[in-house]
């Protein structure tokens, strides 16, 4: 099999109402990735989330520093490309950020080629590790721009679904007004209801750790990006001085960074995106490194479950899946289907990546 072709594209899709985290409030998403063409007539699909802009750069590293490399190349050799790509034209200006991200499309693109190729979904290609439909937690109950009625009424109508754990965001110039908050939705759900909490990076260390003392008492499951990525150190303060477990993982973009956290001692709940990380091939080491450390995977939702989906079945040290249902019908041909507060295992072949005809045609940016 030969690659003959790989063109990109970028969508711009809206997610409904605005949500808001402590970062940024969100009225669309850009997926930007490509479709690879081969000689055997089989495409794979591949992309990455933006907020709603620098979509546009991202395509840019595709089609300027990617594309050529790709042609007449044989998918299956899809760890060696990942290689030369990585240590070639954009390793001088990238390896974080915009080019990885870019990078990461290309990688799910191969992966689906490969599992389209052998007829199974991209989890049976993978080796499935884990039998029966996936835990998940819902995070799209719990924006920060909801009042305390909101948070509420939302967290109650998905315990009604069927889910057991949910997550809600924090990051509030006042931190006692993140306790009343999360300590509102605690007493509405209950205790047996896992619940977790997510900074999105907003504290330095001092608000971080008066934070987390004020929230200690809540039983919540994980306390999630409360500084800054690249800051392993603070990391690793606030962890030894919380009872809190704290979980990271969306903006790490490298194996080597994952390492250093986790011979740190400064997380407890890894969240490897695949549309960061660089795609499935070093998602599969992060998560194989995690469980040496004998530490779960709970992958962020970048992707909003596609891949996902299918790489939580492969690992043995899954905990959850998130998921953000912004839409009844999605962009995708085959849409993560949830149901009783799991979500099903996929059978398409592929790794789900493929975006239906009409959303192709409404929402691409030209």
């Amino acid at each position: 099999m030969k690659i003959t072709s790989a063109k990109s594209f970028l969508l711009n899709v809206p997610v409904g109402s605005e949500i808001a985290d402590s970062m940024q409030s969100v009225t669309h998403l850009e997926f930007v990735g490509l479709t690879i063409a081969t000689d055997e007539g089989i495409t794979g699909t591949g992309y990455t989330i933006t907020v709603g802009h620098g979509g546009s750069v991202i395509r840019e590293v595709i089609d300027t520093l990617f594309v050529d490399e790709l042609k007449g190349r044989d998918p299956h050799a899809v760890r060696e490309i990942w290689q030369q790509l990585y240590f070639g034209k954009a390793h001088w200006i990238g390896r974080a950020g915009a080019t990885t991200m870019a990078q990461s499309a290309v990688d799910i693109a191969l992966w689906d080629i490969i599992a389209k190729a052998a007829g199974r979904p991209l989890w049976q290609v993978l080796g499935g590790a884990r039998a029966g439909d996936i835990p998940i937690y819902n995070t799209h109950a719990g924006w920060l721009n909801y009042s305390v009625k909101q948070l509420k009424d939302e967290a109650l109508k998905l315990i009604d679904q069927g889910y057991t754990a949910l997550k809600m965001k924090v990051g509030l110039a006042d931190t006692k007004e993140d306790r009343r908050r999360v300590a509102a939705v605690r007493k509405a759900i209950g205790e047996k209801v896992l619940l977790m909490v997510d900074a999105n990076q907003k504290w330095d260390l001092m608000q971080a750790r008066h934070g987390a003392r004020l929230l200690e008492d809540l039983d919540l499951s994980w306390l999630e990006e409360p500084l800054h990525p690249d800051d392993i150190r603070s990391h690793r303060l606030l962890n030894e001085g919380t009872s809190i477990p704290i979980a990271l993982g969306e903006h790490v973009y490298s194996t080597h960074a994952f390492r250093d956290y986790m011979e740190s001692q400064a997380v407890d709940i890894i969240q490897v995106d695949v549309c960061r990380i660089g795609g499935i091939t070093p998602w599969l080491e992060v998560a194989a490194m995690a469980n040496a450390f004998n530490i779960r995977v709970c992958p962020h939702a970048g992707d909003l479950m596609q891949v996902h989906q299918h790489l939580v079945k492969v690992i043995p040290n899954h905990w959850y899946l998130e998921v953000i249902p912004l839409w009844k019908e999605g962009p995708f041909r085959h849409q993560i289907r949830l149901k009783d507060g799991k979500c099903l295992t996929p059978t398409e072949p592929g790794a789900s990546t493929d975006f239906t005809k009409q959303a192709l045609e409404k929402f691409r940016v030209k």
